[in-house]
């Protein structure tokens, strides 16, 4: 049975794996641009250090970077947590469909998969939370396998 504050700490880490995840899925520089915060703030924010254990990026912000971001990776973390779940549409981002944005996007969300495969099997037990966030990567993954299938035969 796990504490409020091991669940607090628990929580608190992935929201900040999520913050990292949003920031690395637009680019540090795009982020910036957008947010208008440094490079260091933004870094602070998802910041697993203990001197960082406090500061969560502000809801201002993340709307600021959610909104240029193809997944909303925090807002979405922060349903999981509370046992509820979004829906939003996939589709967003590079209007364009080229192949090198569903390259990008492949392999953004690749490292998502991989990222929380790697956080899911730190204590041995995939939880019924981690599957399904599991499945829901896999399931992006799928969407974008297909629509560059699709961008491959009608070009």
């Amino acid at each position: 049975m796990t504490t409020q504050p091991e669940a607090r700490a628990a929580s608190g880490e992935y929201l900040k794996r999520h913050t990292e995840a949003l920031i690395k899925d637009i680019g540090y520089a795009r982020a910036c641009e957008a947010s208008g915060k440094s490079k260091a703030t933004l870094g602070r924010y998802a910041s697993l250090a203990p001197e960082n254990s406090d500061r969560y990026i502000p809801v201002n912000v993340l709307l600021d970077l959610e909104r240029v971001a193809a997944v909303p990776f925090v807002t979405k973390a922060l349903a999981e947590l509370q046992g509820m779940g979004i829906e939003y549409d996939e589709s967003r981002g590079d209007p364009t469909g080229v192949l090198n944005s569903d390259v990008i996007k492949l392999s953004q969300r690749f490292a998502t998969l991989m990222g929380e495969y790697n956080h899911s099997i730190e204590d041995g037990v995939i939880s019924l939370n981690e599957a399904r966030r599991l499945l829901d990567e896999t399931n992006a993954l799928q969407q974008i396998l297909m629509d560059m299938k699709l961008h491959l035969q009608s070009g």
